[in-house]
């Protein structure tokens, strides 16, 4: 029950067990065609997909290496861990980075960025961490940037790593030029492939201005793509061909299901392990559907905790990050998790809490998240 690397269903391993292909190769191309279009599918956009064998952090860095210059004028929320390295690399890459600095598990308002975009002019870009995973926070009003990136063109940037394809997201319809995730999240499979969507603009942009990189460098992989649907490098092979196979997964089950699931299975959590006393360490508006971050009782050592629920009952959940640690403990509720996956995290929880002594409402907490499961 991590926030990934997240479970990775035996049809997604099994798929890896394949015999390595040239990627120079008619082989390569139909794996990689089928791979670009499924992602675009999952993303809803008609631009371009770059499926990256990177981390999150690569297809993240990809982003700004290819858009930012030095000198340029970029708004972002910063409230946790990985929208503070976004910030940090966006600095490296020369730009005049205006944050919108928030406590951790709270999010800058839709009016904040209004503001920001109000109070300064020739903005080129409006970056943001989607899903704030150090925290359990999430921005919901993605829908209305485009309202503010569109008065000067300014571009927007969507930091989807752990929560594309378990929530909604419509890059087309909502006016986002780049978006990216990581595999390993609400996608269930095994880390090293990220993709990164880009739209006309945005693409257009990156060739007339390249970037001084080689890896990252992303006109690059539209030139071989377009040419003859190659990636520029050796891509990583037995990891694409899962990726594919969760892509497939995905698709079967239904963008709206699997949405609906997420929001179903976080509900369950909440609304359980709340029953036990804990307390959601986000403010109910800025509330993740994906990473759940609870405050520890207390009392409650968060080693202790955290080893005892793996050892004794074979549920893992994340610690806090940096002044969080030893606060909170943070619950992944991506991928594949349902129904079972909900009851037993409950159940196991709980029966920790006994061993730890403490006094737990068990058949509370499991009643009320199985009322909520009724909605699957």
């Amino acid at each position: 029950m991590l926030p990934g690397p997240t479970n990775v269903p035996e049809r997604v391993t099994r798929a890896m067990y394949t015999p390595i292909i040239n990627h120079r190769s008619d082989d390569f191309v139909e794996l990689y065609e089928d791979t670009v279009e499924k992602t675009k599918k999952v993303f809803q956009t008609q631009g371009d997909a770059v499926c990256l064998s990177a981390s999150g952090t690569g297809a993240v860095e990809a982003s700004v290496v290819n858009l930012i210059k030095k000198g340029d004028r970029v708004i972002i929320p910063v409230n946790g861990e990985f929208s503070s390295r976004l910030a940090q690399m966006l600095e490296w890459a020369g730009a005049t980075v205006i944050k919108l600095e928030t406590p951790p598990g709270e999010n800058a308002s839709f009016e904040d960025v209004k503001e920001a975009f109000d109070n300064n002019k020739n903005i080129k870009a409006f970056y943001c961490v989607w899903n704030e995973t150090s925290t359990g926070t999430m921005i919901k009003y993605l829908d209305k940037v485009k309202d503010l990136t569109s008065r000067n063109d300014s571009f927007y940037v969507v930091d989807g790593v752990s929560i594309v394809g378990g929530e909604e997201l419509y890059v087309d319809k909502w006016g986002i030029d780049i978006a990216m995730t990581g595999a390993q999240k609400a996608f269930a499979a095994p880390p090293g492939i990220s993709p990164i969507v880009v739209n006309a603009r945005a693409k257009k942009y990156m060739i007339e201005n390249p970037p001084n990189t080689m890896y990252f460098n992303l006109p690059r992989y539209f030139k071989y793509y377009e040419e003859s649907k190659h990636t520029p490098f050796t891509p990583a092979l037995p990891l694409l061909y899962a990726y594919r196979e969760a892509l497939n997964i995905i698709l079967e089950e239904g963008l709206d299901k699997r949405i609906n699931r997420h929001r179903v299975c976080s509900d369950a959590l909440y609304s359980g392990l709340g029953a036990m006393g804990f307390t959601p360490f986000a403010k109910e508006d800025s509330r993740s559907t994906v990473v759940i971050a609870l405050n520890y009782l207390e009392g409650l050592e968060d080693k202790i905790f955290r080893n005892t629920l793996a050892n004794k009952f074979r549920v893992l959940v994340a610690g806090g990050f940096g002044n969080l640690k030893g606060k909170v403990f943070r619950v992944g509720c991506m991928g594949e998790v349902n129904r079972y996956h909900v009851m037993r995290t409950i159940s196991a929880i709980s029966s920790t809490l006994d061993m730890m002594g403490y006094n737990t409402k068990t058949l509370d907490a499991l009643k009320i998240a199985e009322e909520k499961l009724k909605a699957l």
